[in-house]
């Protein structure tokens, strides 16, 4: 009796093993592996190049050249980097350029960043809530705006510039960073406003709000997250443009550390060790930044996908 009940159990256990579902669980580790061979392979084209211009940054110039290659600093030095910062009268006047750079950078992105977020949150509530003609027909123009290649729009955002007497002034790479960064500003923040709840403005107009009042005393404080996202998001294009702050400034008053770090190597004879460490600080900038609030980054890029 009890050899039938086994052969019985076996039985089940072989036919479960050969259809569907023994399949399906056979193949679970195979897909595992493969996932993980594909993070693994992202990661390493991702992170393999920052990694070898920290390592090159801190070691020596001969170091840097020598073959076989060093995976691991040696020596380890951090010459570079005091070379950057200036300290010990070292930098061969690079610290003082780099600051400078690196302030404009700062000032360029954070007022684009500004002046993006407050005009997307104000456009991205229009159409979100508002009715008006041909909504539908400007919203669909503001967004196709993203599929126009930027360089191609280069040579006129110039001559407009040059016309204006911008050129070599904040203002100019401002309004050109706006320009770019605010369909997908208006875009992030449409489909979070489209996530919260209509009742509650409707609740501040029965107390007596305006449209606008309900906007900054209801919907932004509810959307802040997708408003962080978008004011990130800006700042981080910002910092990372190089074309269009090559073509807009010409001297060290108004250039961003992406175009100083390129044209260092041209103006005088630099160590490219030392050009790594520049490197490696002005990519740490927007990475710490990306890092400390990927929360809010992903909040807000996510809104909406999921009803």
């Amino acid at each position: 009796m009890a050899a039938a009940q086994e052969e019985r159990t076996a039985r089940v256990v072989t036919r479960v093993a050969a259809g569907p579902a023994g399949r399906a669980l056979s193949r679970k580790p195979a897909r595992l592996l493969g996932r993980v061979v594909a993070i693994v392979i992202i990661l390493l084209w991702s992170l393999f190049p920052l990694y070898w211009a920290l390592n090159t940054s801190l070691t020596t110039l001969s170091g840097a050249d020598s073959i076989p290659a060093h995976y691991f600093p040696s020596p380890l030095v951090s010459t570079s980097y005091r070379a950057v910062f200036g300290i010990g009268g070292a930098g061969n006047g690079i610290s003082g350029e780099f600051g400078r750079s690196l302030l404009n950078s700062v000032i360029e992105s954070g007022l684009a960043m500004i002046v993006t977020v407050v005009i997307a949150v104000l456009a991205a509530y229009a159409f979100a809530r508002l009715q008006f003609r041909f909504k539908r027909t400007i919203f669909v123009s503001v967004l196709a705006t993203l599929l126009l290649p930027a360089y191609a729009t280069l040579i006129p955002l110039y001559r407009i510039m040059a016309s204006l007497s911008l050129v070599n002034t904040y203002l100019a790479v401002v309004l050109v960073y706006v320009s770019g960064f605010l369909p997908l500003a208006i875009w992030i923040l449409y489909n979070y406003f489209n996530t919260i709840p209509p009742e509650l403005e409707e609740a501040a107009f029965v107390d007596g709000a305006s449209p606008m009042k309900a906007l900054l005393r209801v919907v932004i404080p509810v959307a802040r997250p997708g408003i962080a996202a978008a004011a990130i998001i800006s700042f981080l294009l910002g910092w990372a443009q190089f074309l269009f702050p090559l073509i807009l400034t010409t001297n060290l008053a108004t250039q961003p550390v992406t175009v100083i770090v390129a044209a260092l190597n041209q103006q005088r004879i630099v160590p490219f060790t030392l050009l790594m460490a520049c490197g490696v600080i002005a990519a740490a900038v927007p990475g710490v930044l990306a890092l400390a609030l990927n929360r809010y980054l992903i909040q807000g890029i996510t809104a909406g996908s999921v009803k």
